[in-house]
């Protein structure tokens, strides 16, 4: 696949996107997480790659949503789905989901959210969705204890690039092979040329290693799952909260993780510890067998009564004062009790095994000195085999739980991922519930919203007055100021954006067409100056020149200019849309002075404002078809002439 043909994606993320185990399969299903695990690519780069993706796949142009204020509704509907997601993920996944005029990734999404709705977000799977996250490689490993080796330049290079974790080295003959396993714990030989060569040490002969490189290098499973194991564990709560199927035995995942500590050590195993604790502990512990060995030997000097003939004493100056020869004669019993008493303290604190203790008790000499003191060089063989077989533990636990854990990193990917994708779903249900919504049916031309409640609105959703309404073909809308004439544009915008992009809309029933392009124009803030104004005109010829299926929805264009002028404007806009057969909305207060200058018999409705209240307008929020919608100062007219006798604003009132 050419990934360059993607839009917005160049050589070097080409180049990131093939490093990927199956790039076409991500980029086919949108899948986001997949996508951000190349090279360099994060979560918002990988869906802004993923859009372009499944716009080139549909054939969609991207210029449904045609002006600023229908993307400024599109940026609110995908505010309100990222507001009912709970992983950063999902929050970036929606941004996958647009209108366009494809009918192909219309079904594509309808089908998703056809599955989406019935998912219950239950509050315990809403929590355990807390902790997912995608899934991070390891970084930054280094291990040093272990090295590879190579007779041969390519294959060292080779090995360079397959093995950053470990110190590779060229070797010439097993005398180099050997002088590296004095260096190392152990020593991977990567030629088949040293089967079979006796040398001292752990070294090993993997020919295979770059095939099975999760055996030559187990820290690489461990540090994976060892940075992932929240994840992991949470996106396992999620599948057990949602009863979702999970794609591994998750006790069996749990326990596998239970091994393996946060900074990727092997825990859990007793004999590792045992031999992690005598490493630690044998300083200590041969100290304390010394200070053993000598209280006893100087409480037992206290409490006799040694007797030294003077040829002895005379003897021992001689010697320098040495005390071993009497020691041995007049203490011997004594000392060696001292002396035992020191090595059981060493291969009981140390909790030595029988052959760790044979080498322990040689660090206290037989021969009678004072004070008692450890034998180096036997301290220092203890201590060197007691690490050797610690290594040798935790070198072996490291490969039998990375073999267990490398056979489930798989399915542990496929689980994170299918909780961050069930995030989405769940985005998408608690959008459907929250707006009571239902699915739209693309049937006929124009549009028909019944029940309509718009959540972009200012008020509480509950509190929202259900809206009925439909056009086909061109229509002027009328009514009072704060009517809900713009209210009724955002909704109309807001059921065509969601539908488009495949989602549920929160209305009862609605009906549309399927249309090119949403075109909407708010309302412009005071009359614009020359320049603006021919700008606007020069938008409105294009939008006249434009394909027939498009919708257009117009709030107030009379204030861009003179009131006189703006409805001649807007008449001729309106007879241009007309003959394209155009569905199309303005909100007009020159309703009337428009229809007068059209060629034709302009659709006018209203939303009718029924009276007052205490200074309120009370206001039928559903425009009503093929009605021109009284003014505010016409109603308060009204209102004050049916309480007032003079005629006066009776008169008044018959100007309108």
């Amino acid at each position: 696949m050419d990934f360059e043909t993607i839009p917005g994606v160049g050589e070097k993320t080409a180049a990131a996107l093939s490093e990927l185990d199956d790039p076409a399969r991500a980029l086919e299903a949108g899948d986001v997480a997949e996508l951000a695990r190349a090279p360099g690519i994060t979560e918002g780069r990988a869906a802004a790659i993923a859009r372009a993706a499944i716009r080139r796949r549909h054939d969609d142009d991207g210029d449904f949503l045609a002006t600023d204020r229908a993307r400024e509704v599109y940026r609110d509907v995908l505010s309100l789905l990222r507001e009912r997601t709970v992983t950063a993920y999902a929050g970036k996944r929606v941004e996958t989901l647009f209108p366009t005029s494809s009918a192909s990734r219309i079904d594509e999404v309808r089908e998703f959210a056809r599955e989406a709705v019935e998912r219950t977000p239950e509050s315990d799977v809403l929590a355990a969705l807390e902790g997912v996250e995608p899934l991070e490689p390891a970084s930054g490993l280094r291990v040093r204890e272990r090295c590879l080796a190579t007779l041969d330049a390519e294959r060292y290079a080779a090995a360079k690039d397959a093995f950053p974790e470990l110190s590779v080295e060229i070797v010439e003959d097993a005398r180099d092979l050997a002088e590296l396993a004095r260096s190392y714990s152990t020593v991977v030989a990567l030629d088949e040329t040293f089967a079979g060569v006796d040398v001292e040490g752990d070294v090993r002969v993997r020919p295979d290693a770059a095939e099975n490189p999760d055996e030559i290098v187990p820290e690489r499973v461990l540090a994976f799952f060892a940075g992932n194991r929240g994840r992991v564990q949470a996106a396992a709560d999620v599948h057990e909260a949602a009863g979702l199927d999970a794609p591994c035995d998750l006790d069996a995942l749990r326990d596998a993780l239970s091994r393996v500590d946060e900074d990727g050590t092997v825990v859990g195993d007793e004999e590792l510890d045992r031999l992690a604790a005598a490493v630690d502990d044998l300083d200590t512990a041969v100290s304390a067998a010394e200070s053993v060995a000598n209280d006893r030997l100087r409480d037992a000097i206290r409490e006799r009564d040694v007797t030294i003939e003077g040829t002895d004493f005379l003897s021992l100056v001689e010697q320098g004062a040495r005390v071993d020869s009497l020691l041995s004669r007049e203490l011997e019993d004594e000392y060696d009790a001292a002396v035992e008493a020191a090595r059981d303290h060493l291969v009981e604190t140390l909790n030595l095994e029988p052959e760790e203790a044979d080498v322990a008790v040689r660090a206290f000499t037989d021969d009678a000195a004072f004070p008692v003191e450890r034998d180096e060089e036997m301290v220092s063989r203890l201590r060197t085999e007691l690490k050797a077989g610690r290594d040798r533990r935790a070198a072996r636990l490291k490969r039998d739980l990375a073999a267990d854990l490398a056979t489930l990193r798989a399915p542990a990917e496929e689980m994170v991922d299918s909780a961050l994708e069930l995030d989405v779903e769940l985005a998408v249900s608690r959008f459907a519930r929250d707006f009571d919504c239902v699915v739209p049916e693309f049937d006929g031309e124009g549009f028909v919203v019944e029940g309509g409640r718009s959540p972009l609105l200012d008020v509480a959703f509950e509190a929202v007055e259900p809206v009925d309404y439909g056009v086909s073909g061109v229509t002027l809308l009328s009514g009072v100021n704060s009517g809900g004439k713009t209210s009724t544009l955002d909704l109309v915008a807001l059921v065509v954006v969601l539908a488009h992009m495949g989602l549920p809309v929160p209305a009862e029933r609605v009906e549309l067409e399927r249309v090119s392009e949403l075109h909407y124009y708010a309302k412009t803030q005071g009359t614009l100056d020359a320049g603006a104004f021919e700008s606007t005109l020069r938008d409105f010829r294009e939008l006249a020149d434009g394909e027939a299926n498009r919708l257009v929805l117009v709030d107030e264009l009379e204030s861009i200019t003179e009131p006189g002028a703006s409805a001649k404007i807007i008449a001729g806009i309106l007879e241009a849309l007309d003959e394209q057969s155009a569905t199309a909305v303005f909100v007009s207060h020159l309703a009337g002075e428009i229809r007068e200058a059209s060629s034709f018999e302009v659709a006018v409705d209203g939303i009718e404002a029924v009276g007052l209240r205490d200074g309120e307008l009370q206001v039928n929020r559903s425009p009503v078809k093929d009605h021109l919608a009284r003014s505010t100062p016409e109603l308060i007219v009204e209102k004050l002439a049916g309480e007032d006798g003079s005629g006066f604003y009776d008169r008044l009132l018959e100007k309108f």
